[in-house]
């Protein structure tokens, strides 16, 4: 138990150490402004590349993948916005606004490759053009899976139907649609953080590897988020104080939050990984196994 405690102890401190030395609370505000700056290009390209292709209920099921996971004191007033925003007929889907939008929705992905470099403490080699086009076919792809989620999503009341009638007992199991958008969309959450730990920053990392800071992220998240809205319920005065900019200066705050939980998430990993790294040395040095403590 001591010996655990030791390593938690270690870890912890190597992580927040290079957080606070690498200026990691600046950098959790630019990881939140870019993010809050992409997320209408992102569904502006995505809705209008949907439609395009003949998904007319993109947009409903866009909003809710990204927000149902927000507290809905933060989430509501934004979706509102991107709902009205998203209503907005537009011309063909090669205009240069729409094309503009998709690389606006590329610098939030940009900003967290940053974050996950230095948090992973690795030194970029790929060429600018390569990242521009990962980040881009990132977009693309994120697109293309809430469009197969969205079809998904209005197929499942039919499916569940004609299940009733052939799946004995199949009516005793009975769950709102508002249930599977929220499964849906903690799913998209987790697939999403495994991919950008995966494969934004530079380097090689398994996906075992990747686990205990991304389940530690999704946990401090549930609290933070939890905090963060009870906090809005019983003391924040942002509407007296913000007026109009209230629900942004929110969401603003909330993704200030969300983003250094994010970073220290990939903090962690890499302290882990140090850590492994450091004991696969000193332990053969010592003439000990792998089985054993180390002093």
């Amino acid at each position: 138990m001591l010996r655990q405690f030791l390593i938690t102890r270690r870890v912890l401190r190597d992580a927040f150490g290079h957080f606070n030395e690498t200026d990691g609370w600046a950098l959790a505000s630019h990881v939140a402004l870019s993010t809050l700056l992409a997320i209408f290009p992102f569904l502006i390209f995505a809705t209008t590349l949907a439609t395009f292709l003949g998904a007319d209920r993109f947009a409903e099921v866009a909003v809710h993948l990204v927000f149902d996971t927000w507290p809905e004191r933060i989430a509501a007033p934004i979706a509102r916005e991107v709902e009205n925003v998203l209503t907005v007929q537009r011309g063909g889907l090669l205009t240069i606004s729409v094309i503009v939008a998709a690389v606006f929705a590329s610098n939030g992905i940009e900003a967290l490759r940053v974050a996950l470099n230095r948090a992973y403490r690795v030194t970029e080699t790929r060429s600018f053009t390569f990242m521009r086009l990962q980040s881009l076919l990132f977009v693309v792809i994120a697109t293309i899976g809430f469009m197969a989620i969205s079809v998904l999503l209005v197929l499942a009341p039919l499916a569940y139907r004609l299940a009733e009638q052939w799946v004995p007992g199949m009516e005793t199991v009975s769950f709102s649609i508002g249930f599977w958008r929220y499964v849906v969309a903690l799913s998209v959450l987790i697939t999403g953080l495994f991919v950008v730990h995966k494969w934004l920053p530079d380097g090689k990392r398994s996906l075992a590897s990747l686990l205990p800071g991304i389940a530690l992220t999704i946990l401090a998240w549930l609290i933070g988020a939890g905090a963060f809205a009870a906090y809005l319920e019983r003391f924040a005065t942002y509407v007296t104080t913000y007026a109009g900019l209230a629900s942004i200066m929110i969401a603003l705050v909330f993704l200030y939050i969300i983003s250094a939980i994010f970073i220290l998430g990939a903090e962690i990993n890499a302290a882990i990984l140090r850590y492994r790294a450091a004991r696969a040395i000193v332990l053969p040095a010592r003439g000990q196994t792998a089985d054993q403590p180390a002093e």
